[in-house]
C-alpha cells in the first residue's frame, strides 16, 4: 500500500496495491495496521455511497467542529474529479483548491481530514463513489462553499451547460462568507 504526501498538510492520496491475474483483481481498499503505521489514526464509523450521472457536480461539503468529518474516498465505477478545499484557517494551503482524478480503473483514494470542504463531478456515463467517515452525519453541522466561488476559480470539467447542481449546492456562499470554525493545528 502507497501512501503519497501532498502539498496540503493531512491530505494524502492512498494507491493500493492491486493484485492481477486471468482471474481478476483482488486489492485491500482498507487496512487498519497499514494506515496505523503511516502515523494515520483513523477510526471509520460510517460508510456512504453515492451513484452519479454525467455532469452532476456535488459540493463543496464539509461538517463543522466537533461533527467534522475526515473522509477516505474512492469509485466503484467511472471516473469522477474529486476537489478538496482547505478552510482551515493558519493553515499554508487556506483556499487553495486540491483536485486529483479518481476512478474504478486507477483505484486511487483520497484521504480528506477535518477542515476541507469536498466535492466532486462526474466526468463519466455514470460513477459510483463510496467514502468511509470518522464521524457520524450531523444535519445541524452542514456546511458548505460555491461550487463557482470565482476566488477559488475550480475547473469542474463540465460544460456550464451539461452541469447539474443541486438547489441546496447552487445556494451556498463563498469562501469568504461561509460558516467556519477550522483552525489549522500542526
Amino acid at each position: 500500500m502507497a501512501f503519497i504526501k501532498t502539498a496540503f498538510p493531512g491530505l494524502y492520496i492512498f494507491e493500493p496495491t492491486v493484485y492481477e491475474d486471468s482471474r481478476g483483481y483482488f486489492f485491500e481498499s482498507y487496512n487498519e495496521k497499514a494506515f496505523t503505521a503511516e502515523g494515520i489514526e483513523i477510526r471509520f464509523v460510517q460508510d456512504n455511497q453515492a451513484k452519479s450521472s454525467y455532469g452532476v457536480i456535488r459540493g463543496l461539503h464539509y461538517q463543522l467542529d466537533p461533527h467534522a468529518q475526515t473522509k477516505l474516498i474512492r469509485v466503484l465505477s467511472g471516473t469522477i474529479l474529486d476537489i478538496a478545499v482547505d478552510i482551515r484557517k493558519g493553515s499554508p494551503t487556506y483556499g487553495k483548491v486540491f483536485s486529483l482524478e479518481l476512478s474504478a480503473e486507477n483505484k486511487k483514494q483520497a484521504l480528506i481530514p477535518k477542515g476541507f470542504a469536498h466535492g466532486y463531478s462526474v466526468l463519466s456515463e455514470t460513477a459510483e463513489v463510496f467514502y468511509k467517515c470518522d464521524n457520524f452525519y450531523h444535519k445541524g453541522s452542514e456546511g458548505g462553499i460555491s461550487y463557482s466561488d470565482p476566488d477559488l476559480s475550480i475547473d469542474w470539467k463540465i460544460p456550464a451547460d451539461k452541469a447539474i447542481i443541486s438547489e441546496k449546492d447552487g445556494n451556498y456562499p463563498s469562501l469568504v462568507n461561509c460558516k467556519n470554525n477550522f483552525i489549522f493545528e500542526i
